[in-house]
């Protein structure tokens, strides 16, 4: 892989007001390559999770450019996007996401079920995963029944299911207390490195972005 697997360059956001329009994103650039990650970081309000969903393609940015091992996805259509996104990016949301009604085994496989049916290849595949974030033991237990900390182990497990390219984060440990925060914050570098992916996370934490190879910090748009 090069230096730039992903390569982004002049991201600008703006949304229409009343008067004129309210410039979010100003200009981002960075590049990032396999194994490098990148805390993204500054006060609320300052685009961060913008950002972040342009990066993620559930958003689309007003000029500039985002590329993906050299493709652009938003030359793609909607549904191209969508399966540029299942084949290349992983998320991780603050709250996690789960589905309550399933248990740890069926969200973590809900990236393949996406795709229409989970084979036994995503299957194991889940079982490391869950085994490396140390929930093997808590495969059939629903979200309810987990930890804070345990349930966005589950997020993690999930967001490398299918081999992404990109893994996303935004605000991982952001509801979690400092103990739990240091060990989600580990176990997802830890992970990231033996994938070798690229790895982007939101973050107000500076222990979390002090870890990551590379930090952004968002000033205001002028």
């Amino acid at each position: 892989m090069t230096t730039e697997d992903l390569a982004v360059a002049r991201v600008c956001k703006e949304y229409p007001t009343a008067s004129d329009p309210l410039r979010v994103l100003n200009e981002i650039s960075f590049s990032l390559g396999r194994g490098e990650s990148l805390a993204i970081t500054g006060p609320s309000g300052i685009g961060k999770s913008t950002l972040l969903h342009i990066l993620g393609t559930l958003d689309c940015p007003t000029s500039g450019t985002v590329r993906l091992l050299g493709e652009d996805p938003f030359a793609l259509s909607d549904a191209g996007q969508a399966r540029f996104r299942s084949k290349h990016i992983g998320f991780i949301f603050q709250d996690h996401h789960l589905l309550p009604q399933l248990n740890v085994m069926e969200n973590t496989l809900l990236p393949a079920l996406t795709l229409g049916s989970s084979t036994r290849e995503h299957f194991d595949r889940a079982s490391e995963l869950l085994e490396a974030v140390g929930l093997s033991d808590r495969l059939s237990h629903l979200p309810s029944e987990l930890s804070g900390g345990e349930r966005e182990r589950v997020a993690v497990a999930r967001s490398m299911l299918l081999r992404p390219t990109l893994i996303l984060a935004d605000e991982p440990t952001g509801n979690l207390d400092p103990q739990n925060a240091r060990k989600i914050g580990q176990l997802l570098l830890e992970l990231q490195r033996r994938e070798n992916t690229l790895l982007v996370v939101v973050t107000h934490s500076s222990e979390l972005a002090s870890q990551m190879s590379r930090q952004l910090p968002l000033m205001k748009a002028d």
